[in-house]
């Protein structure tokens, strides 16, 4: 079976689907531990490359990494670091629904990106659908943007940002990896990318003096519970799916990843949403669909 075929599209469309699904449960884990945002992204990546480190060198797996391999994965890791810590805040300021959405409003991005680097067209479906997402990030926090304070206004702004960061993370991955510059296999690639951001989130969050301390149990399990689902399962699945779709598909099968933090939000931690809220969230979840879609001619182009 060659790349490029049905069967090995069907199977990275699975990978990308189990993927989002597992990256989801991430926003819950940071909510829950006791510690700071930088220090659960630190966590996030040290937990996760050591994970992923252990599972490759006992499986026999690992291979020499190459100074031009590091060079190449400098702009994921710090990519992903500011990714995290934008994040991060954003999920404790305004919540995990609300944050996961505003992160995922990268789909924008990737496609603008797909239309730029790799002649992906852009039609009405694109302006569509990015009318129909600010229409509903408006019903779910403009309504009301005068009534809210400081901190929430600032975790939006930030969740926006994270956007940014996180299409970035992405590209550069996918560029790295299509174009050669970096051909380790997609679990090794992933724990060298982790570590680096783990160093890089180190860095920041002594700067800021945040303590590395874990408090309690609850916190310990949060953190290596955040490190496997989201950096280890996830990210690995999603890796290795990314270099064989298009930029706007892999947007596309991430929506499950802020439909169910939504969700998981409401359920778990007792969101106040009211019907206008829902209907935000589902004309967000529309428009980012519709601003994703490639007709199949086109996406062969």
């Amino acid at each position: 079976m060659t790349a490029g075929s049905p069967g090995v599209e069907r199977q990275a469309l699975i990978q990308m689907i189990v993927g989002a699904c597992a990256i989801s449960t991430t926003s819950i884990f940071v909510k829950v531990a006791h510690v700071g945002p930088t220090v659960s992204g630190f966590y996030r990546m040290a937990f996760g490359g050591l994970m992923l480190l252990a599972w490759l060198v006992a499986t026999r797996q690992w291979q020499r990494v190459r100074w031009s391999d590091l060079g190449w994965l400098l702009l994921p890791g710090a990519a992903f670091a500011i990714d995290l810590v934008m994040w991060h805040r954003s999920i404790l300021y305004v919540g995990p629904g609300l944050a996961t959405l505003l992160g995922n409003f990268q789909v924008f991005l990737m496609a603008l990106a797909g239309w730029l680097w790799y002649r992906e067209k852009l039609g009405w479906q694109f302006l569509t659908g990015v009318a129909l997402a600010f229409v509903g990030l408006y019903l779910l926090v403009g309504l009301d943007w005068n009534a809210f304070d400081a901190r929430y206004r600032l975790g939006v702004v930030l969740g926006v940002v994270t956007g940014f960061a996180y299409a970035l993370y992405m590209l550069s991955t996918r560029h790295a990896q299509r174009a050669g510059h970096v051909r380790l296999h997609p679990a090794q690639l992933l724990c060298v990318s982790s570590l680096v951001s783990a160093v890089i989130l180190g860095l920041v969050a002594l700067f800021e003096r945040e303590r590395f301390a874990i408090p309690d149990l609850q916190s310990g399990s949060a953190l290596l519970g955040l490190a496997f689902f989201g950096q280890v399962l996830g990210w690995v699945l999603l890796t290795r799916a990314m270099p064989r779709l298009p930029a706007s598909l892999i947007g596309l099968l991430l929506l499950l990843q802020p439909a169910l933090s939504f969700v998981f939000d409401v359920i778990l931690f007792a969101r106040p949403t009211r019907s206008m809220d829902w209907v935000g969230v589902a004309l967000s979840l529309l428009g980012i669909f519709v601003g994703s879609y490639r007709p199949a001619a086109r996406r062969t182009a």
